[in-house]
Parts: structure tokens; sequence; C-alpha cells
């Protein structure tokens, strides 16, 4: 599992609407035009296919960023808003 930064720039405004819709779907806004989202492999493949629906590549930019737990802890949030996305604990039984 991974946490993905999503950031896109999509000058239209019903396209820029449907993307955050279905991204709210999948994360936390963490900024206007950026989220995190917890993700399997697996989650991030179909959001990757739903968001392919909804973006003109021509026109538009989103970026994709994968933190594992390892560059997680060297992650920086200055000023306010969320706190960062923890990834989940192991569980032992």
């Amino acid at each position: 599992m991974f946490l993905y930064v999503v950031g896109y720039d999509i000058p239209c405004d019903k396209r820029r609407k449907k993307v955050s819709d279905l991204l709210e779907g999948y994360g936390k806004r963490v900024q206007y035009s950026v989220f995190e989202c917890l993700l399997t492999q697996d989650k991030y493949k179909e959001l990757c296919k739903r968001l392919k629906k909804r973006v003109k590549l021509a026109e538009d930019s989103v970026r994709f960023y994968p933190l594992s737990r390892h560059t997680l802890g060297q992650v920086e949030t200055w000023g306010t808003g969320p706190p960062l996305t923890e990834l989940p604990g192991s569980i032992i039984i």
C-alpha cells in the first residue's frame, strides 16, 4: 500500500469538478487541487482508469507521487491544513 499525492491542473471547471469529486472517493483533499490517497495497487489502477475518462491529456495535467513508508518520514508540512495522511500500522494477533 502506498500513499499517493495526486495533484492536477485542469482549466475547464466542469472537468475539474468531475476529477475533484472522483478523488474525494479515494482520498482526502489537502490543498485545492492536491489529494492524499492511501491505495493498494489495484485501487491505484482503478483510480487511473476512471481518471482517464475525465481528463483531456492535451489540455489537463495530473501527477501522481507515490510515497512509501520509508519516504513518508521525510515529508515536511508547513502552515495550516490537515495533517499528513498516515499509513496504517501492522497489527500482530
